[in-house]
């Protein structure tokens, strides 16, 4: 098979499991991402690394690297490697994205810098960032655009522009979070940038933003319960060939999970490792540990999950015959 970068498709935001030293178990990771792998011709196309729910913030700079390189070896033959890029400063941006195009990944997601969420920033500032990696690294990127009640939200104006004079901005993740802008600034890319990929990020109420039509989707969510998020996608993706009771009937089963792990909320460390407790409970990693300064879940959210999985009929996964190649 031979690989095209896609960035029209279904993006899972892949966990990292620990060990109890909280080193990266990369025997673990490896079979998890060859399950991920194997929902290719269902509708997942592409990974993504290093994002919130990877724990890129809990990571250090080699171990990014580290993650990527996993990445593209177990999946990059096929799939579009993606790998996070969160930084406070440019240059050193620049050196990340270098590091995971060195490392095997097609594609970067380009976070704002977190100094920007609490400071608020220059307007021009988010274009001028996303300029000088995307030329500085040579790589295409995913642009993570932050909620629209933040300091670090770029308005529709500064998208539109960043598409049309930045060659390698292929994507963005539309993590708006507020509907009326969510679907004004859809509208709006449509209309100026319409060969830009606009998918969301919006695990919470994935199948709510996806009637706006969107290119598919960058959660965490799909690296966690891919059985529900390929057939929902492929319901919202093709409307023509299904009706809303099907969709509304796909919505149904992912609600109880996303309540059990999301609760209504964005998605938040304590989410990341509600998700990491149902990969637990599904059987896919041994353990729910998380870098600190997230703590353990108590018995009460390892009930939420459980429950949640329950009532999304979602049972355990065999990974023997993912483990040992």
């Amino acid at each position: 098979m031979t690989k095209v970068k896609n960035f029209k498709t279904v993006f899972p935001a892949v966990s990292v499991p620990l060990n109890a030293d909280y080193s990266i178990n990369e025997q673990e990771f490896r079979a998890y991402l060859r399950w991920i792998k194997s929902f290719y011709n269902q509708g997942i196309q592409g990974i993504v690394c290093n994002g919130h729910t990877g724990e890129i913030t809990g990571l250090t700079r080699a171990e990014r690297k580290r993650v990527t390189e996993i990445c593209a070896e177990e999946c990059g033959d096929i799939m579009t490697i993606i790998s996070g890029v969160n930084c406070e400063n440019t240059q050193e941006s620049i050196e990340m994205a270098k590091e995971a195009k060195e490392a095997g990944a097609d594609g970067i997601l380009l976070m704002p810098p977190h100094m920007w969420l609490r400071f608020g920033m220059n307007p021009n500032a988010p274009f001028q960032y996303v300029k000088d990696v995307a030329e500085g690294a040579d790589i295409d990127i995913i642009i993570h655009l932050y909620p629209a009640t933040s300091k670090a939200f770029y308005p529709v104006e500064t998208l539109i522009k960043m598409c049309k004079e930045i060659d390698h901005v292929k994507c963005i993740k539309m993590g708006t979070r507020v509907t009326p802008i969510y679907e004004h600034d859809v509208r709006e890319l449509r209309r100026e940038c319409p060969d830009i990929s606009l998918i969301t990020c919006h695990d919470e109420t994935l199948c709510v933003t996806w009637f706006t039509g969107m290119d598919g989707a960058l959660i965490g969510f799909a690296g966690c319960v891919p059985e529900l998020i390929c057939p929902a996608r492929k319901v919202f993706a093709n409307p023509d060939k299904h009706t809303l009771k099907e969709a509304q009937d796909w919505s149904d089963r992912i609600y109880p999970i996303s309540q059990a792990i999301y609760g209504g909320g964005q998605p938040s460390g304590e989410a990341h490792a509600r998700l990491k407790e149902a990969l637990v409970q599904r059987g896919i990693f041994s353990s729910g540990l998380m870098r600190k300064p997230v703590l353990p879940l108590g018995q009460e959210e390892k009930d939420w999950v459980a429950i949640g999985l329950k009532r999304s009929k979602l049972g355990k996964v065999d990974m023997s015959k993912y483990q040992n190649k």
